[in-house]
């Protein structure tokens, strides 16, 4: 009897659960392939809006922890020898005209984003919305736009970094000391390359959570498509 009332329940839940995957199914087809691109190129849009926002202010990089963009590896190595030399104020300098050189290439990515969004597919678009992940947008985007962001920040990032002397500034750092320049590495002889990839890495990071509290969370769906299109996917 036992056995009987086990099986029943397991039955129940079947059902149950065969009408929720039907119903998601059903929500998922009503869906147009217009409907799926037109909030997928939304939900881009909010997440590089804000991104940008975020980062493209003053300190937007040097004031969150996890796009502040470091010494370069090669120097990460060498700082605590600088500071004791008494180069901590140069180092700190250093630091933060970087990471004000990517706040001032990050607006440069909103017109790209516009040309990035046009190659998307009606088959991209109802991939990346049903693929599972969280990022898959995000993830589009920057395989889509990522050659054409480095061509844009780059040049941003030289001509700041040439106008606030970051070049001098490393090099005053450590210059004096011979035995420091000898075990630095790649990333810190191209600092304009570094700081490109950097920023580009923030950038896509702070998209990427955007597009999670679409994904996730009602509340982040501040519009109609929005709410139409990722309300699926509850």
């Amino acid at each position: 009897m036992r056995g009987f009332r086990i099986l029943a329940f397991l039955a129940v839940v079947s059902i149950v659960g065969s009408g929720f995957a039907s119903a998601q199914t059903r929500r998922q087809a009503r869906l147009s392939d217009l409907e799926i691109s037109r909030g997928l190129k939304e939900a881009l849009s909010v997440g590089i809006k804000n991104a940008v926002a975020e980062l493209g202010r003053e300190n937007g990089f040097l004031e969150n922890s996890d796009v502040r963009i470091p010494l370069p590896e090669g120097l990460q190595r060498t700082e605590r020898t600088l500071r004791f030399l008494g180069q901590g104020r140069k180092v700190d300098e250093f630091v933060a005209a970087m990471n004000h050189a990517a706040e001032k290439a990050v607006p440069a990515a909103v017109d790209i984003f516009v040309d990035s969004a046009k190659q998307m597919t009606f088959d991209d678009a109802r991939n990346i919305l049903f693929s599972g992940e969280d990022d898959s947008a995000t993830q589009f985007f920057r395989r889509t736009s990522e050659d054409r962001l480095r061509e844009k920040f780059r040049p941003i990032v030289e001509d700041f970094t040439q106008q606030v002397g970051v070049t001098q500034k490393y090099k005053e750092m450590i210059g004096r000391y011979g035995f420091v320049g000898r075990v630095i590495g790649q990333d810190a002889t191209d600092l304009d390359g570094y700081v490109t990839e950097k920023a580009m890495d923030g950038l896509f990071l702070l998209i990427a959570e955007e597009e999670k509290k679409i994904r996730r969370d009602p509340v982040g769906r501040t519009t109609a498509i929005l709410r139409t299109v990722f309300g699926v996917l509850r």
